[in-house]
């Protein structure tokens, strides 16, 4: 029998969901990697417009959020 590492303590309602690390773990990851990508078009950038992810400050941001998001949501880490 596999035993859970996590204890399913769900959130109930919108103000314990604001309030509990579901949101707030998974929402500042995206944070973070918005801010990385956008310092990453401001500093390195391209100068030629022909990168996809860093020729943009939209897509580089689309695009650190995202990672952002799933290195703090990783379905590979273990307990």
């Amino acid at each position: 029998m596999k035993e859970s590492c996590e204890i399913d303590n769900k959130p109930k309602t919108l103000r314990e969901l604001i309030r509990s690390s579901y949101f707030w773990k998974p929402a500042s990851g995206a944070i973070i990697g918005g801010i990385i990508g956008f310092l990453y078009y401001h500093f390195v950038g391209c100068a030629s417009g022909s990168c996809g992810i860093t020729s943009n400050p939209f897509s580089s941001v689309l695009f650190g959020a995202a990672m952002g998001f799933f290195v703090v949501n990783s379905p590979c880490r273990s307990c």
